[in-house]
């Protein structure tokens, strides 16, 4: 479970990385 959580946290970190990226 554990390591789920921390892969749902790097997926969330990279999809912002992202948009910032799209924006600026």
């Amino acid at each position: 479970m554990l390591y789920f959580y921390d892969l749902f946290l790097m997926l969330i970190c990279l999809l912002l990385l992202v948009i910032c990226v799209l924006i600026g």
